[in-house]
């Protein structure tokens, strides 16, 4: 079956284009995520250089439960398993959840335009360093991670599968431990002093909640 797929490329894009992106408007759900992993990695090359970075053993602490969760998110699993929304939104309810998505994308490319070069995909410490403090990261000490979390769990709630919502669960879970381990790493490069102190006067991840 698996041959075949291959061989065949209108089985193959049957199968890229199933479970809860075979029909719209949950595609247009599907679009965004492609469209922002294909801009991310593309803009990874524009970042400084790396003065150290935490070792690759620490970092499963939150790469485990992203992948996991990914696995889970992506439609061909509850394909597979032959899994049923639990709810169901009309087009109209789609799209508004769609908004919602592309919304927590944009905060997120925000940030990450607003970081420039000292943004990694990995916790590091980048040459010439500095605490970031204006813009989103006014709002929020990781306005990256409240982006993709806000469009991973609305996108998972417009889906409505067990998978793809424990999936988003998962990803965002992963997010928060990476950005936990990030507080401390940062803490110790860049100064109890420095980066203590906007860790007292700017919330984690929720804008407008008292800092944590």
């Amino acid at each position: 079956m698996v041959c075949g797929v291959l061989n065949d490329p209108g089985q193959l894009l049957n199968f890229v284009w199933s479970g809860w992106t075979a029909t719209w408007p949950t595609q247009l759900l599907a679009v965004i995520w492609i469209a922002w992993i294909i801009s991310w990695v593309a803009a990874s090359f524009w970042s400084g250089q790396t003065r150290k970075y935490v070792m690759t053993r620490d970092s499963l602490r939150y790469r485990l439960p992203i992948l996991v969760g990914a696995i889970l998110f992506v439609p061909w699993t509850g394909m597979v398993l032959g899994e049923k929304p639990l709810w169901l939104f009309g087009n109209l309810g789609i799209y508004v959840l769609a908004g919602l998505t592309l919304a927590g994308i944009s905060f997120a490319w925000w940030a990450r335009i607003h970081l420039g070069r000292f943004w990694s995909n990995a916790i590091t410490h980048k040459e010439g360093h500095r605490v970031i403090e204006t813009g989103p990261y006014g709002l929020v000490r990781h306005p990256i991670y409240t982006g993709l979390i806000a469009g991973m769990l609305t996108t998972g709630v417009a889906v409505g599968t067990m998978t793809a919502i424990l999936g988003a669960v998962l990803i965002s879970l992963g997010m928060w431990q990476k950005a936990r381990m990030e507080e401390g790493f940062l803490t110790a490069e860049l100064g109890a002093d420095a980066y203590g102190s906007y860790c007292r006067r700017v919330p984690m991840l929720l804008p407008f909640f008292p800092p944590s």
